[in-house]
């Protein structure tokens, strides 16, 4: 076989063989997820955690300079030598595709943590509404504590480095009820791409090569706990998006800092709402109007923040998100992000939160 075809013709088997370990989630659990992952992961963020700017992102900018330079070289005649550009993408994408499931993604077909976990996967909606009444008066109490005022927003004076340092704290109050990995090293950084990522719809992300999470430095503060925690919860190799909603809230719930609850008990409120709408249209009224002035404030700051910045990139990189979600069988795409609220109701009526005493 000429050298031109090899990595090529590995994409194809990479691809085979990606879909053959998914019909194996226990192995992944206990090989990869469990076993390999957990040793580069820590390596990575041991090597990278301490520099003071995103290594990955500046990778990807190198990244798509070169692939300009290519394309601008290339463009006499691009389409008159099309199988030999075909090749050379294709040889790129195999390696890109090897690292990204060797460094992380091979953790989207682990046993899922609410199986892990001997959670049920449904919620009645009565379960839903004990749940979202418990979080608006908890939402209440912070709101008041924070402020001492009922009618003004949160407002955190932390710098983000400074959340970056706190949220491994949370990690280490997490019941063992959870039973999660112990987190170590931390490598958590402002994305040199906040701008583009704001206007994409994305309030972080992790990096699959460098393990190294990045957070939008640029939305309104009080939503940044809730979102390193998250990400946080991707680094330790949760790769599917409702798990890391339900680790990231236990995280932030768990802090010690009233400012990190906060976090969780808003985000969690916006989701409870967010649901009683979806089993019963009008039901999350009475509880959005027993929600402090403050509270609503704060919402309305990160609703305007969104809307200043949706636009037809956003939509796009939805709807490719969406797919990218689905082709690595998180069957529910975007909306996955929702079904966090599974894991945290059936928690919640098993374990019972911890309510913070006010």
């Amino acid at each position: 076989m000429k050298k031109r075809f090899v990595l090529p013709v590995f994409l194809l088997i990479q691809i085979l063989l990606v879909q053959v370990l998914a019909c194996f989630p226990e192995v992944v659990e206990a090989h990869y997820s469990n076993g390999l992952f957990p040793l580069l992961a820590v390596a990575s963020r041991t090597v990278l955690g301490g520099l003071p700017f995103s290594a990955g992102d500046l990778c990807y900018l190198i990244l798509l300079f070169l692939g300009l330079k290519w394309w601008w070289n290339n463009r006499i005649g691009f389409f008159k030598n099309w199988k030999q550009h075909l090749l050379k993408v294709l040889s790129f994408l195999s390696v890109l595709y090897f690292l990204f499931h060797l460094l992380w993604g091979l953790n989207y077909y682990r046993i899922p943590l609410h199986k892990k976990m001997q959670l049920k996967s449904t919620y009645s909606f009565e379960q839903l509404e004990r749940f979202t009444q418990k979080m608006v008066q908890q939402t209440n109490a912070l709101q008041k504590a924070l402020t001492h005022d009922t009618a003004t927003k949160v407002q955190y004076d932390y710098t983000e480095n400074e959340m970056y340092t706190k949220a491994i704290l949370g990690y280490e109050a997490m019941p063992k009820t959870v039973k999660l990995p112990r987190y170590t090293h931390t490598s958590v950084k402002s994305s040199l791409f906040s701008y583009p990522l704001s206007y994409m719809g994305f309030g972080g992300y992790l990096n699959p090569f460098t393990n190294e999470a990045q957070v939008n430095s640029l939305k309104p503060k009080y939503t940044s706990p809730i979102t390193i925690c998250h990400e946080m919860a991707h680094q330790l190799g949760y790769a599917s998006e409702n798990e890391c909603n339900f680790i990231g809230f236990m995280a932030a719930w768990h802090h010690k800092d009233l400012y990190f609850k906060y976090s969780a008990s808003t985000f969690a409120v916006t989701y409870c709402l967010y649901h009683l709408e979806l089993m019963k249209k009008g039901s999350s009224k009475r509880y959005k109007n027993q929600l402090n002035e403050g509270v609503l404030q704060n919402f309305n700051e990160n609703k305007l923040f969104w809307q200043q910045h949706q636009t037809v990139i956003n939509d796009f990189f939805a709807y490719f998100y969406d797919h990218f979600l689905k082709m690595n069988k998180q069957k529910d795409g975007m909306e996955s992000y929702s079904k966090f609220m599974s894991l945290l109701l059936n928690y919640e009526e098993k374990y019972s939160l911890v309510l913070y005493a006010h």
